[in-house]
């Protein structure tokens, strides 16, 4: 079961660039809970599926520390879910309802891809952790990253338009 869990059943297993793929399904079944179910059931995901993850790649890796597979892509959606649930807020606080406007969760996609690979600063040190923990942590940090960066980019496209009135 936690082999399940760790590879999204399956998901983790296509390739190349696992990670991606984990990434796109994820952004793709946020996207969708967030139009079907609304924001708090993605805040409600997002927290059960990073509490599986922990959960799943410790007992994958209780006897392989130090390896981060892959093919274990729970993380890729952990952390998509954290970066997608800023725009996420953004337009539940405005009442939105119904498909976020693509650039949202392509812009959550695109950030959050960048951190995870690049590895800034908090985002690489838990990558070098060597443990279980770091193998989540690292995306949950990117996550946080690419959600902020996201929102960031927004303000910045849309803020000619309120300066002008």
């Amino acid at each position: 079961m936690s082999r399940l869990v760790a590879t999204v059943l399956g998901v983790g297993l296509l390739r190349p660039a696992p990670g991606t793929w984990g990434s796109l399904v994820a952004v793709l079944l946020g996207w969708a809970i967030y139009r079907y179910a609304g924001f708090p059931v993605l805040v409600l995901a997002t927290v059960a599926v990073t509490a599986l993850g922990f959960w799943a790649i410790g007992q994958e890796l209780r006897n392989r520390p130090g390896e981060d597979p892959q093919e274990f892509v729970i993380d890729e959606v952990a952390g998509q879910w954290i970066a997608l649930l800023f725009p996420a807020l953004a337009f539940y606080e405005r009442g939105f309802e119904g498909w976020l406007p693509w650039p949202a969760p392509v812009a959550a996609f695109l950030f959050f891809r960048l951190f995870d690979i690049w590895k800034p600063w908090l985002v690489g040190r838990a990558d070098r952790r060597g443990d279980a923990a770091g193998v989540m942590l690292d995306d949950l940090w990117a996550g946080l990253f690419a959600g902020v960066a996201s929102i960031l980019a927004a303000a910045a496209y849309h803020l000619p338009m309120i300066l002008k009135g």
